[in-house]
């Protein structure tokens, strides 16, 4: 893979991001809707750009029982090698999505019956054709599931649920398994048939049905596609193609040799109260958590506002007094008599211990932020939708290069302030502490994936082409960032710092580091919690995330709420005497990363079905890896929050 080419497809989001195309309507860059027409009709003719065969891609298969994705020839399934497969982006590649040509093809409103595709061949007596047979049958019983996709919509299993609802599932096993008690595992109950024990079915045949609409635009008439749904069934073809048989049967304990028939029905029918821009909807609502998150981010957010509102009431008015009455005292004497955060005002901004390391956290922590931000805001425009595949991650992954030298700049300008003279160190810590930590993991994990032969393991051209957009574009640029943050004069603060530190007082037991550092994550932790079980659904459930509206909301009010709850701390701890807020105000909200942590141990536990050692290594990995953004990110909200709050104090007070 030329890495200069991966470099250009991952610059490209943002040159794509900048074109708009002029037309009746529009529609987000690169989504633009397809016509199809019938074959050898004049309505073909009439529209330049009107399309008769529908193409099938075929994205990796997965489970939710294991982590590790495979692609979709690693089954030994109807391939098509004749045809160039797709060009991915960085986030395709980074989730390991693996999009292929498939020889499923149909002609725009053809109907098809029982259309043999290909047909496998097995010899339990010949090796090869044994490992192949045992890795497919390693893929029912662990229910990996197929994502078809027909004109960039995936193809979707509708079945009933509870309670009478309908579930749209993108995706269809390969097959089942019906243990050696006779209790079928996952689909398996679907049919009655299948019910020999310990035995796989596998589903060898689909129906397929097309649903499009008739738009006529510039007097050209076209028909656009806005669902595609499908039916898995098995059937035991003897001869021929014959959809009537008994379901295609593979005992556990077969030798011997085997025949494997893929076929596929396909029907086309009109719909015209679907409109092209929402086909997605039936999707997304469809699925079984949506009637529950209306009414639990609504509820989170009424009880994150009425904290946070309180909060910021009980701010105000305590400081409103103690500065009013700082402000009266007139004499010497009467400032002896005084206690509270007023008596460190010598000492407030006396610099912390390990500056260099709080500095460098600060700069990878300021990055993240701008990053999340800037990538949360173009998601709530739908640029990064489910449908623009892999959109996400390089928007992502490009801000986060870009943003080096921000990141340069803020933590050489800390690092400045604090009296830090290593200026060198700085900068090179800075450019490759937290995102060769990050790198080292992710290496680790891609070498996993690399022996379980998983299609989420990135080519070496890829991981060379990541290098070199850390070390040729995010490096210079934090070099960049750094000095200009050193070139600046030093940060002024509004007292002066006195030469022999002021001895701490004995603390109670809420005002010491560590009680304190534990109760300040609780709030942000809460105002995330449900968000955060939803991500790690889409993550590692493989569901669809798409509300990113109320995402980018409970953002807003997560770092509002780190900044609140650090900055009352903080108010508690200067009054009790103790003047190191620095360290303090960063663990404070970082610590929320650490109940994440606890929450993701949880989830393996009591949400995932996930077996194996590879695959709990790599959902552990992986895990190491969100904590750690997520420490830097509400850190440095933490620490920000409180140096505003102590600068703002004291430069309002006299304090001389």
């Amino acid at each position: 893979m030329c890495i200069f080419r991966r470099i250009h497809s991952i610059l490209s989001v943002f040159l794509v991001a900048g074109v708009l195309q002029y037309a009746t309507s529009f529609y987000l860059p690169g989504l633009a809707p397809v016509s199809f027409c019938e074959k050898n009709t004049e309505k073909e003719n009439e529209v330049p750009d009107c399309k008769s065969t529908i193409e099938v891609f075929v994205n990796r298969l997965d489970s939710v029982e294991s982590v590790l994705p495979y692609e979709y020839t690693a089954f030994d399934l109807c391939s098509n090698d004749e045809e160039k497969r797709p060009s991915e982006n960085l986030g395709q590649v980074l989730f390991g999505e693996r999009i292929e040509p498939s020889p499923y093809k149909f002609e725009f409103k053809k109907k098809e019956e029982c259309k043999h595709v290909c047909t496998k061949e097995y010899d339990t007596n010949r090796a090869g054709d044994k490992t192949l047979l045992e890795f497919l049958k390693k893929g029912m019983l662990l229910n990996y599931q197929h994502h078809w996709i027909v004109d960039n919509m995936p193809v979707t299993w509708c079945y009933d649920v509870e309670d009478g609802q309908k579930f749209c599932n993108p995706g269809f096993p390969i097959g089942c398994y019906v243990t050696e008690s006779g209790r079928p595992k996952d689909a398996c109950v679907v049919n009655s048939e299948f019910n020999e024990r310990d035995t796989f079915y596998i589903f060898n045949h689909v129906d397929i049905t097309i649903y499009y609409h008739v738009v006529v635009e510039n007097e050209a008439a076209g028909s656009r596609l806005v669902a595609a749904k499908m039916e898995p069934k098995s059937y035991k073809h003897k001869d021929g193609p014959d959809c009537t048989g008994a379901p295609m049967d593979l005992s556990n304990k077969f030798s011997g040799e085997l025949k494997v028939m893929y076929t596929y029905s396909v029907q086309f029918l009109e719909d015209q109260n679907i409109r092209w821009a929402s086909r997605w909807d039936y999707i997304l609502e469809s699925m079984p958590h949506t009637n529950i998150q209306w009414f639990s981010i609504m509820n989170s957010l009424v009880i994150v506002l009425f904290l946070s509102g309180m909060v910021a009431m009980i701010m105000l008015r305590t400081l409103h007094k103690d500065i009013a009455r700082y402000n009266q005292i007139d004499s010497v004497e009467d400032a002896q008599e005084e206690f509270g955060w007023k008596l460190v005002h010598g000492d407030v901004f006396r610099p912390p211990r390990k500056g260099m390391l709080l500095s460098v956290f600060l700069g990878s922590g300021t990055q993240i932020l701008i990053m999340t931000f800037v990538t949360l805001f173009f998601a709530c425009l739908g640029f990064l939708s489910p449908a623009n595949r892999g959109a996400l991650m390089t928007c992502a992954v490009v801000l986060w290069v870009l943003l080096g030298t921000p990141a340069g700049f803020v933590a050489a300008r800390f690092y400045k302030s604090f009296g830090g003279e290593k200026w060198k160190t700085n900068v090179l810590l800075t450019a490759f502490l937290c995102p060769g930590v990050v790198f080292a993991d992710f290496f680790v994990m891609n070498l996993i994936l690399w022996g379980e032969g998983s299609s989420a393991a990135m080519p070496f051209g890829t991981l060379v082409a990541i290098l070199a957009l850390w070390f040729c574009i995010s490096v210079p640029l934090t070099f960049l960032g750094a000095y200009f943050g050193f070139k600046k004069s030093a940060i002024e603060h509004p007292v002066r710092t006195n030469q022999i530190p002021r001895q701490i007082p004995e603390q109670s037991f809420y005002t010491k580091p560590f009680p304190g550092i534990i109760m300040g994550g609780i709030l942000p932790f809460g105002c995330i919690f449900i968000q955060l079980f939803f991500i790690l659904n889409s993550i590692w459930s493989h569901q669809m995330y798409y509300m990113f509206g109320f995402l980018f909301l409970v953002f807003i009010i997560l770092v509002i709420t780190c900044s609140e709850a650090t900055i009352l701390l903080c108010y508690f701890h200067l009054c009790a005497e103790d003047y190191h807020w620095q360290w303090r105000s960063f663990l404070t909200s970082g610590f929320t990363a650490i109940y994440f942590s606890v929450y993701a141990v949880h989830y393996f536990f009591s949400k995932l079905q996930i077996s194996g050692l590879a695959s709990t290594i790599l959902y552990f990995g992986y895990t190491m890896i969100m904590a750690l953004i997520f420490f830097l990110f509400t850190g440095t909200i933490g620490f920000f929050a409180c140096f505003w709050f102590v600068t703002k104090i004291y430069s309002v007070v006299k304090v001389d």
